[in-house]
């Protein structure tokens, strides 16, 4: 089990530090105003299994356009916006799902539409995930 914990804390290290070599890009598409800094780095998404034993993540653009290695990014940002940048009010796709417990952990770190952002919350498996968030955590 220790073996599957240091994997997979290995594979967020790597996957973290290739995240801030796309920020800087990202934040750079913007000009700033004096007035108020412009926070377009876009939001760190992961998904993580029961104990830690699985992890994958994904970087998310939404501004100025859908954009980033997100499989639906459209799809994702357009949820996104109909929760007006709240996570806890995503519509997502309901749908049944069996009562088997076996945990998902998944959050969101970064900015959305240049608003800061950091959320995570378990769900009791894939499928609720799936019915509670729709395209946002599907990668």
């Amino acid at each position: 089990m220790h073996r599957t914990a240091a994997l997979a804390a290995a594979a967020l290290l790597a996957v973290v530090a290739a995240v801030p070599s796309a920020l800087p890009a990202a934040a750079s598409q913007a000009p700033e105003r004096a007035d108020k800094p412009v926070l377009h780095r876009g939001l760190f998404l992961t998904v993580s299994g029961a104990q830690n034993s699985w992890i994958r993540g994904v970087l998310l653009h939404c501004s100025p356009e859908p954009s980033g290695p997100h499989p639906d990014a459209v799809g994702a940002c357009a949820a996104l916006d109909e929760a007006r940048g709240d996570l806890d009010n995503l519509r997502g796709e309901p749908h049944p799902c069996t009562k088997q417990y076996d945990p998902v952990t998944v959050s969101a770190t970064g900015a959305f539409r240049g608003r800061p952002t950091a959320w995570h919350k378990t769900f009791p498996n894939a499928c609720e995930l799936a019915a509670a968030t729709g395209p946002v955590f599907r990668f």
